[in-house]
């Protein structure tokens, strides 16, 4: 074993893992009138050890000094010499993680390595640390310099990157095991389930008991920690689906992923082999559908149903049948209401009458000129067209009013029924029932289209609904017109009594609100589709109703807060400022005692400080009451941080300012910067151990300046931090009578108006760091 590449950044502990390991030396290579080291491989492929550590898997050669322009390619060049390599990679540098690190840490990712790359190796081994525990580290100096650590805390360290880097780790981690599980799976052909982990499937037919067959299967799902629910829809490869309710599907849907599982619709004709399919292709463990709804007689004639013979092809998958109310009750079929016109159900069996006299004569003035079989083809033909028109009842009396005419009129001996011939007999029979046959078909067939053409026009006019809801602030006015045009009627209104009048379909549209329309009569199946439209409507009524009742009270409830802080306020922080510096001037005007010139002194400073004292807290009032009115005027421009922090500090003198200077400038209002400063830093201050100093650093990250005050107090936790930026509360303060403590809400106020944010964060070691942040004045900022 050899050490090929390791780089140590410096780190004590580090360099010390490398004693007595033999390291192969590196190559220098110029770059940029500079000298880099890289490593030596083909110093490495000549000592040819039988394993290599290579440091830094997504690294970036430098340009012209190696024979690849990437680290990993270098490695894949030991690997073809069969040289084992053992390397590492951070999470942040996976090729197909590069966009997300970036968003969540605001850091762009330049080195990358393929996800392919990575999982090709023979191991991975995940290195997985608290974000807590790293930090400390951070903290400790075992990671950075000393003079690096408090810019890598306060950036890509901050708990809440680690914690999504960390979280993206073990995802990925996770999903290569499952790669790897499957593999073997499927190379040594292994059907049957691994309960790894508990994923439990629910079969959903769209019916009623859905929604109690879906709960069911969530609370077995969530006995066991990690398991999953899967909820899969059987939808036959025709796209027709006999009893199915879209509707019921679609709130089913939203059901299962309410309680945390995913659904899906899968196609196919057996719906048990389908489901057995899909569940041992999850690699599931358990299987729950409901109860049959077909009666004893149902199942008696028509045998097995869909839930025993997922029973009988399970296997190793746990099935459970759970009962429901629906259960043994029937099967709910298509309604059996008719499909016909009246028109149509009358012009059926008179033209299964006529058109076979009407051809019988035509092919009379033919006879000679056709055989019997091209005769009976017509005839059968005949039979087809009056299915099209009139339905299978229609076809049937078609059928024996043809085969009666084509044995009288074409089958020797002609003009005479040979009912008694048994060849014609069966010839006859065997043509009824062709013809039977076949119309049957083109009848079914048209009603399933009759149906897939009504299905998606209701899909079609549900799909414009949601349209309608989100278009934006005129929903109700929206979805009011889209209801008229779509169900083509003369206006569509919302009132709250239904009008009593004819013409008028009326439909409940939630409490206390009724949707009105007027115009044609609506068949039953259009006005369940209006009652879709009427919930949504009812939705939209109640969304505004809240809204508007917040609106109303949120101003009521805000000024009666306001105006309760400031008694308070006047009772207390304002009192003693008043009160100090009324009695110093009142001592100062006494004749009755004689004061030196030093004691006149220390009273006028008493009262000069109680007074500068008030002058602050009223102008953050003033402040604080614009803000909340919304009429502070801003006047933005770039501004560097060196030109506010020197009036900033002059009332906190003892602050440790580092080093702003190289800083792009941010666009601000200069003299609201200075008060948000002067805040933040005289609370960090106020709480600061004595002996202790304020520190004040700043950095650039993403195109915003990151300002941050830093103490050394007791600190905050977590729960309670919000707190502090609430009006007239402080640190401490169990209600809110106990002053103003309007330095951070103000400071968080005048921020936000300048489009920043104020957050505080834990200072490592102790004490709370307040990080503002503010953008920059030509958006482009460094990491």
């Amino acid at each position: 074993m050899v050490v090929a590449f390791a780089e140590c950044h410096g780190r004590p502990r580090t360099e010390a893992m490398l004693d007595g390991l033999e390291v192969v030396p590196r190559v220098r290579c110029a770059h940029q009138g500079g000298q880099l080291e890289e490593m030596d491989l083909a110093a490495v492929l000549d000592r040819r050890p039988q394993v290599a550590i290579v440091d830094e898997f997504a690294h970036r050669n430098v340009p012209g000094g190696g024979r690849n322009p990437k680290r990993w390619q270098d490695i894949e060049e030991l690997l073809a010499a069969g040289i084992d390599v053992i390397t590492a990679v951070n999470v942040q540098h996976l090729e197909s993680l590069k966009d997300v690190v970036e968003k969540i840490t605001g850091v762009p990712q330049h080195e990358t390595v393929p996800d392919e790359v990575v999982r090709r190796a023979r191991q991975v081994e995940l290195v997985d640390i608290p974000p807590e525990g790293l930090r400390r580290r951070m903290a400790h100096g075992n990671i950075y310099a000393p003079e690096k650590i408090d810019a890598a805390l306060a950036h890509y360290f901050r708990p809440g990157n680690l914690t999504a880097l960390r979280q993206l780790a073990l995802l990925w981690v996770a999903d290569r095991v499952d790669e790897a599980l499957n593999s073997y799976r499927a190379e040594h052909a292994i059907g049957g389930v691994w309960e790894t982990r508990e994923r439990v499937v629910v079969a959903l037919t769209g019916g009623p008991e859905g929604d109690t067959i879906i709960r069911r299967a969530a609370r077995i799902a969530a006995r066991s920690a990690g398991g999953e629910l899967l909820a899969v829809h059987v939808t036959r490869s025709d796209g027709l689906a006999a009893g199915a309710s879209h509707a019921s599907l679609a709130r089913q849907r939203r059901l299962v992923e309410d309680l945390g599982g995913s659904y899906h619709s899968v196609v196919g004709d057996d719906v048990a082999a389908t489901l057995v399919e899909f569940a041992r292709a999850g690699n599931a463990t358990q299987l729950v559908l409901g109860a049959s709804r077909r009666g004893r007689l149902e199942r008696f004639v028509t045998g097995l149903g869909t839930g025993e013979a997922v029973v009988a092809l399970s296997g190793d998958i746990d099935v459970h049948r759970v009962t429901h109310e629906r259960a043994g009750r029937g099967t709910l079929l298509p309604s059996r209401r008719r499909t016909l016109s009246a028109s149509r159900l009358i012009a059926g069996p008179v033209a299964g009458l006529v058109l076979p006299v009407l051809l019988t004569l035509v092919l009379a003035h033919l006879r000679g000129t056709l055989n019997l079989t091209s005769e009976a083809l017509l005839f059968l033909l005949a039979v087809v067209g009056v299915a099209c028109i009139g339905g299978v009842a229609s076809a049937v009396i078609a059928s024996v009013t043809a085969s009666l005419l084509l044995n009288y009129w074409f089958i020797p001996p002609i003009g005479a029924f040979t009912l008694d011939n048994a060849d014609a007999l069966l010839a006859l029979a065997v043509f009824a029932l062709v013809a039977a046959t076949v119309a049957a078909v083109v009848d079914r067939s048209l009603r399933l289209s009759r149906r897939a053409a009504r299905a998606t026009a209701e899909a079609e006019t549900m799909s414009s609904l949601a349209g309608s809801i989100v278009r934006g602030g005129q929903t109700i006015p929206a979805l009011l017109e889209r209801t008229r045009e779509t169900f083509g009627m003369e206006s569509a209104e919302l009132v709250d009594e239904p009008p009593d009048t004819a013409g008028v379909t009326a439909v409940p549209a939630g409490s206390g609100a009724c949707l009105v329309l007027r115009g044609r009569d609506l068949s039953s199946s259009e006005r369940r589709v209006l009652a879709a439209f009427a919930a949504h409507v009812g939705s939209a009524v109640e969304r505004a109703r809240l809204a508007e009742a917040v609106a109303e009270v949120e101003p009521v409830k805000a000024a009666d807060r306001m105006r309760t802080a400031l008694l308070r306020a006047v009772g207390h922080d304002l009192r003693t400022p008043l009160a100090a510096g009324w009695a110093a001037v009142t001592s100062l005007r006494s004749r009755d005692v004689d004061f030196s010139a030093e004691d006149r002194d220390e009273l006028l400073a008493t009262a000069d400080e109680s007074m500068a004292r008030l002058n602050r807290l009223v102008d953050n009032l003033l402040d604080l009451s614009r803000l909340e009115a919304g009429v502070l005027k801003l006047k933005l421009r770039p501004t560097s941080l060196e030109e506010v922090l020197p009036a900033a500090l002059v009332d906190t003198p003892d602050v440790e300012v580092g080093d702003v200077e190289d800083l792009p400038s941010v666009l601000v209002d200069p003299p609201l910067l200075e008060r948000v400063i002067a805040n933040l830093v005289a609370n960090a201050a106020r709480h600061s151990p004595p002996g202790t100093r304020v520190l004040v650093t700043a950095s650039a990250l993403a195109g915003r300046a990151e300002l941050r005050v830093v103490d050394r107090g007791p600190g905050l936790p977590e729960a309670g931090r919000e707190r502090l930026f609430e009006p007239f509360q402080r640190l401490g303060d169990t209600d809110n009578t106990t002053g103003l403590g309007l330095g951070l809400a103000l400071a968080r106020g005048l921020t936000e108006a300048m489009s920043g944010t104020v957050f505080p964060e834990e200072t490592p070691g102790g004490g709370l760091t307040m990080v503002v942040s503010l953008p920059m004045a030509d958006g482009a900022g460094r990491s």
